[in-house]
């Protein structure tokens, strides 16, 4: 981005402070007035954010010459999010259910000369969400269907790491990286976590979502399915590429990576184990088996190796959960030792080590990426070069001159090391551990708090090989419905029983 663009000058630092902390505060605030204030200033300050930072790319410059179109397009969105926020106003449950339905779909949007995926239609659903708690500025009581309680430490560490994320976007070369990321990511999933958190996570919602999330897995994985036997993707030009060069064909659906939609399958897959290891109903365990047969297949065909090392981890939590930790331990271990094994064999059989030229090759350029991004850390070791930095600083690094080399070390703890140092990196692993420490204390007496658990579990585990940490808006859901279950804030979806029935109240 220019160094003279809006977003690049310390009025534009100032305002992603600001809206940091507006979200923060529409968070953690006590009383409703305040959160409501808090969710309106930071709808507001948002979109004036997005527009400086698009201003002057081509798909906005196509926009702004044609007024009439644009105020039509514009003024459509504005009806459709206020009658969702009527809508929402009087059904609180509909926000969780059509947030799950949206969180796949991304549309392009070019910003700072590169595209990124964006969840538009979930930015619609969490700016009527976020509408429908407008009441509360002029009456001082919690909106419908929700519980008046303090969103915990979890939601404190939470909003701590957006704020500094965005307080260390101040002194990074080039803002615009960071700015991305609060605008388009941190602070809409922030508003989303606070108006989720505060829900009543009822059995029936909990129901209908993985109801959701699970119909949708399967109409992916089919699409998926078309593809392979097509050899056609539907999105995607570098993974279109790349499949007419490599030696096998790699299938997105309608995602934009196949890791990205290796992850959703795999959390989906945990969800269904999950209810599987719990039920005893034989017709139950027979669908939901089917359908795991459905999304294990379209999984081998991402050829993800970061979703399947998720999907292990998840299923490992369920299994730890539903039985003990110590035969899940023994078996990891087990499989840790094999693994050891095989590479010591193979290292004999060659004869020497690889070089880090074939290391590199063997892991996808990954190699590099991890060794420069601790390289970076070793020159910055306390604060880093700055959010949103990695790219840039990197590429400086390695003197590349590709202007699309690289945008993260794909891997978020040596990401966060690289960009904000000691400091960000400490509240990071703090911010892991209060997340898991939540999910899994007492998690074992209710299935949905197993899912939640177990799904949270994967996706970090997933986070270490292809980063998208913060950026995916299902942590934040995992994060908010884990936190309100753990609180009490909603009845069990399960009983403490071996069995499971999908309509049970406990």
């Amino acid at each position: 981005m220019d160094a003279a663009a809006p977003l690049d000058s310390a009025l534009g630092r100032a305002g992603l402070i600001a809206v940091a902390l507006l979200a923060a505060a529409a968070v953690l605030a006590e009383r409703p007035r305040l959160r409501a204030a808090a969710m309106v200033g930071a709808l507001l300050l948002t979109p004036v954010l997005l527009i400086a930072e698009i201003w002057d790319t081509e798909q906005f410059r196509t926009l702004r010459e044609r007024p009439a179109f644009t105020a039509a397009v514009v003024a459509a969105a504005l009806v459709a999010v206020a009658v969702l926020a009527v809508t929402m106003a009087r059904r609180p449950l509909l926000l969780p259910l059509l947030a799950l339905a949206a969180l796949p779909f991304r549309i392009p949007v070019e910003a700072a000369g590169q595209t990124a995926n964006l969840l538009v239609p979930l930015y619609g659903m969490i700016a009527a969400g976020a509408l429908a708690q407008m009441p509360a500025l002029f009456a001082e009581r919690r909106p419908q269907g929700t519980r008046d309680r303090p969103p915990g430490a979890l939601a404190a560490v939470l909003l701590g790491f957006v704020a500094l994320y965005a307080l260390q976007a101040t002194y990074a070369d080039d803002v615009s990286a960071a700015a991305q990321q609060v605008v388009f990511f941190y602070v809409p999933f922030a508003l989303l976590f606070g108006l989720l958190v505060r829900l009543e996570w009822t059995p029936q919602l909990l129901t209908w979502g993985l109801g959701i999330v699970l119909g949708l897995a399967l109409v992916f994985a089919l699409i998926g399915f078309v593809e392979y036997e097509t050899r056609t993707l539907l999105l995607n030009p570098k993974v279109i590429a790349s499949n007419a060069f490599g030696s096998y064909f790699r299938v997105n659906s309608l995602f934009f990576d196949p890791n990205i939609y290796g992850r959703f399958l795999a959390e989906v897959m945990i969800a269904v184990a999950a209810v599987v290891a719990w039920t005893s109903r034989r017709r139950d365990i027979a669908l939901l088996a089917i359908a795991l047969a459905v999304m294990w297949a379209a999984l081998v065909l991402t050829f993800s190796q970061s979703s399947f090392a998720a999907l292990l981890a998840g299923l490992a939590v369920v299994a730890a959960l539903r039985w003990s930790l110590r035969p899940v331990a023994g078996i990891l271990a087990v499989l840790v030792a094999v693994g050891g094994l095989g590479v010591a064999v193979a290292l004999a059989v060659r004869g020497d080590f690889p070089s880090p030229r074939e290391v590199n090759r063997a892991t996808v350029g990954r190699s590099n990426l991890v060794e420069g991004g601790l390289e970076l850390w070793a020159d910055r070791p306390l604060h880093g070069f700055g959010s949103g930095s990695f790219q840039e600083e990197y590429r400086r690094e390695r003197d590349l001159s590709r202007p699309n080399a690289v945008t993260a070390s794909h891997t978020t703890p040596i990401t966060v090391a690289a960009e904000q140092g000691l400091v960000g990196l400490a509240l990071y692993a703090v911010l892991v551990f209060v997340a898991l420490r939540t999910l899994l204390v007492g998690a074992r007496m209710s299935l949905a708090r197993v899912v939640i658990a177990a799904a949270f579990a994967a996706l970090v585990v997933h986070t270490i090989f292809y980063a998208a940490f913060l950026e995916d808006p299902t942590a934040w859901v995992l994060l908010a419905a884990g936190a309100a279950l753990a609180a009490g804030q909603s009845s069990s979806a399960v009983s403490s029983s071996n069995s499971f029935t999908w309509r049970k109240r406990v």
